[in-house]
C-alpha cells in the first residue's frame, strides 16, 4: 500500500468528504492549501441535470466577473481596414484580415479569442475545422461576431468568460486565481452562480443542481451548498 503524502494527510484532515460547505467556508480552505510556489487557478464545476441535446437545455453563459479570471487573453481581431484602428486602440493583440486567414489556414491558432465583424463571417466559416476543435470559432451569441468592434476585445480582455455545458450535464470554469482576495474570489462566485441559476430553462422538470464544486489547480475538490 502506498503511503499517503503529508499534503494528503493534511486533506482528508481538514476535509470531510460527506460535507457539503458554505462558499466562505470553500473559499478560505482552498487558500488555506494553495502552493506558495506558484499561482494556481480557482475553478467551479457544476453538475446540472440538463441534457445538452436538447436545444432548450444546452446551457451557455457570457458574463463578465466583476474581478475578472485573472487569465492574460490574447485576442484576434479580423477586420476591414476601416475597423482596424478601433480594434488596435481597445487593445487587441492581433488586427488584420487577409494575412492572418491565410495564417490560421496554415494551422496558427495561438491566440485565445477571436473578434470579427459580420462582413467577415463567410471567410472565417471556411475555417471552421481548424477554429472549430480549438473552441475559437466566433459566435454572435458570445459577442465576438459584432460590428462594436471596440466593446467585444475590451470585455474579453477584461476577462469575460463563456462557457457551455457539457454532454454529460457539467458546467465548469474558473473564476479566478490564488493570487485573489477570498472577497473577490466569492463575489466572481456569486456572480457565476446566479447566471447558472437564472439560466435554467422555463421547461425544464426536476432537478436542475445536482452538486457543486470549488477547487484549485493542486488543491482538493470542496463541495458547496448554496441555500
Amino acid at each position: 500500500m502506498n503511503k499517503k503524502t503529508k499534503f494528503s494527510k493534511l486533506v482528508n484532515e481538514k476535509i470531510d468528504s460527506s460535507k457539503t460547505y458554505t462558499i466562505d467556508e470553500a473559499v478560505s480552505i482552498i487558500m488555506e492549501f494553495k502552493r506558495a510556489s506558484f499561482v494556481e487557478s480557482v475553478d467551479v464545476a457544476y453538475n446540472l441535470g440538463v441534457d445538452p441535446k436538447h436545444a432548450d437545455q444546452n446551457i451557455r453563459l457570457n458574463l463578465m466577473l466583476p474581478h475578472g479570471a485573472g487569465k492574460e487573453v490574447t485576442v484576434l481581431a479580423l477586420v476591414n481596414a476601416d475597423k482596424e484602428k478601433e480594434a488596435q486602440d481597445a487593445g487587441a493583440d492581433f488586427v488584420g484580415n487577409k494575412d492572418y486567414l491565410e495564417k490560421i489556414k496554415g494551422g496558427w491558432t495561438d491566440v485565445d479569442k477571436i473578434v470579427v465583424t459580420p462582413d467577415l463571417m463567410a471567410e472565417i466559416g471556411k475555417l471552421g475545422k481548424i477554429l472549430g476543435p480549438k473552441g475559437l470559432m466566433p459566435n454572435p451569441k458570445a459577442g465576438t461576431v459584432t460590428n462594436d468592434v471596440a466593446k467585444s476585445v475590451k470585455e474579453l480582455k477584461a476577462g469575460k468568460i463563456d462557457v457551455r455545458v457539457e454532454k454529460n450535464g457539467i458546467l465548469h470554469s474558473s473564476i479566478g486565481k490564488t493570487s485573489f482576495s477570498e472577497d473577490n474570489l466569492k463575489e466572481n462566485f456569486k456572480v457565476f452562480h446566479n447566471a447558472v441559476m437564472s439560466a435554467k430553462p422555463n421547461s425544464f422538470k426536476g432537478t436542475f443542481l445536482n452538486s457543486i464544486s470549488l477547487s484549485s489547480s493542486l488543491g482538493p475538490g470542496i463541495k458547496v451548498g448554496v441555500e
